[in-house]
């Protein structure tokens, strides 16, 4: 769904590195959660370590690439630790020739909830929590938007209780709500579907409910969808 202008008009993004020493990041602007304590203030101009999984990751002018590679029969993955309930995080990326790439929030067990992003697409998900079993995704919203490449975007996502809200550079809004989503997430991570997405500027917040959410809830409802 496309939110409304006057809605919107609230959500361009703050979000920009600051290069005074010590400083923190401003966090960006947010419909549902209020930033808190700054958990996470990571560049991404190094791969981080240890690192397991798929894909090849290397670092290139500045930002980190991911790459799929045909021998891992996989789609590139790197994961981070977490351990928290509610977040709001945001970085930035750059489709590369990619086929599609994601952002998952994962507990203990199993993946969580995602936001999918390809060269014409932006989707929110609750994800799969048991594979062999009854359980199955439900996709939250989709907009088929281009998101262009050789670009640099923003991705804003609120994590709080039950419900998600994701951003895509301050335009482009989706949101859902699921019990499942009400845990403590034990790790986040990038995923990459072909060659290749970069990241850099990742910043992870705390978070705590933001007043007036409902009223903007509600406008995001009404809002039409693409």
């Amino acid at each position: 769904m496309i939110v409304r202008r006057s809605l919107l008009a609230a959500l361009v993004l703050s979000f920009c590195h600051s290069f005074a020493s010590g400083a923190e990041p401003s966090p960006p602007a947010t419909l549902m959660a209020e930033p808190g304590k700054l958990l996470v203030d990571n560049p991404l101009d190094k791969v981080p370590e240890p690192r397991k999984g798929p894909g090849d990751w290397q670092v290139a002018d500045g930002a980190l690439r991911g790459s799929e590679r045909e021998a891992d029969h996989h789609g590139a993955v790197l994961r981070m630790p977490l351990k928290q309930r509610d977040v709001v995080l945001s970085y930035q990326f750059r489709l590369d020739g990619a086929k599609a790439t994601s952002l998952s929030f994962n507990d203990e067990r199993e993946h969580v909830c995602r936001v999918m992003i390809g060269p014409r697409l932006f989707r929110v998900q609750r994800d799969d929590h048991d594979h062999d079993g009854p359980d199955k995704a439900v996709v939250f919203g989709q907009q088929n938007i281009p998101v262009k490449p050789d670009e640099w975007h923003t991705l804003v996502v609120e994590l709080l209780g039950p419900e998600m809200v994701a951003t895509l550079d301050g335009k482009h809004t989706e949101f859902g709500a699921d019990e499942l989503l009400d845990r403590v997430k034990d790790n986040f991570g990038f995923t990459v579907s072909g060659d290749g997405v970069s990241f850099r500027n990742l910043q992870v917040w705390s978070a705590t409910p933001k007043s007036g959410w409902d009223g903007r809830k509600a406008s995001l409802k009404k809002s039409p969808s693409t």
